[in-house]
């Protein structure tokens, strides 16, 4: 597990800029599956929203109309409004995936697991699999019957080299929730639902921000997502609007970490 509570706090904790003094915390936190977002969150989703608007820094496409050369693609962004040690309210913010091809950049909280770190084992794994489809395109040209036999074994070992990368994700990913109880990402698919998790399963925002939140002893208090950019693919979400976390991939992880909050 990524040890994100020896990154400095002060990076992410964002103070609101909006005067939010008036405003009273809710008394229980967040449905994930509802929309209907706090005041508190509303207000640091347009925070964020309004940095999106303006940065220049992260060179994403979200088919707003910068970065024309590079492929528009929208991204669920969330926020999570918290208290802090000193009793201070502010909020941290998330993007799911990864954002410009990276885990990595300012205003947002890091994953729970870096796959894309310099030497790890995924890096690494991708530069072999690129070998082994290397070797793959040189042995189509081969018809004979020694060719045609070591192509299978290599489409078999690029199968099974495939499935270990994919498994030796599964198992990078661990999850805390308040009560400091900890459980890798396979433990809880296979509790809940008697499965292998999905693929992306820990890599959307919610999960990312309650991670950073538990590490860093942060109280959460509300949560809100929203969609940035471009209408995805399947036309369901739409640019600027609010949306529930996903079921298939955040549902069970999200029953693990949310476990002993009361939920509004």
């Amino acid at each position: 597990m990524s040890d994100l509570s020896q990154i400095s706090l002060t990076r992410y904790f964002q103070t609101f800029l909006t005067n939010v003094e008036d405003i009273e915390a809710p008394k229980r936190f967040s449905n994930p599956y509802k929309v209907n977002p706090h005041e508190l969150a509303q207000i640091a989703c347009n925070e964020v929203k309004h940095f999106l608007s303006n940065q220049s820094t992260i060179p994403h496409n979200f088919g707003l109309g910068k970065h024309s050369e590079i492929k528009p693609i929208g991204k669920m962004f969330g926020v999570l409004v918290v208290e802090n040690e000193d009793n201070s309210i502010g909020y941290i913010t998330a993007f799911s995936g990864k954002l410009a091809g990276g885990n990595h950049h300012a205003h947002f909280v890091p994953p729970v697991y870096d796959a894309l770190t310099e030497g790890s084992f995924v890096n690494v794994g991708m530069t072999e699999l690129t070998e082994i489809n290397q070797e793959i395109t040189k042995l189509r040209e081969d018809n004979s019957n020694e060719g045609l036999g070591k192509l299978k074994t290599a489409i078999d070992n690029r199968r099974i080299h495939c499935t270990a990368i994919l498994d030796k994700i599964v198992d990078s990913y661990f999850f805390l929730n308040s009560d400091g109880i900890t459980l890798g990402l396979r433990e809880i698919f296979e509790k809940k639902l008697n499965k292998k998790p999905p693929g992306g399963a820990g890599e959307c925002a919610l999960p990312k921000l309650l991670q950073f939140a538990f590490l860093n002893k942060l109280k959460p208090i509300a949560t809100a997502e929203f969609w940035w950019g471009k209408t995805d693919k399947a036309k369901v979400m739409n640019h600027g609007e609010y949306y529930p976390s996903c079921t298939d991939k955040c549902e069970p992880i999200l029953e693990h970490m949310l476990s002993g909050i009361e939920l509004e």
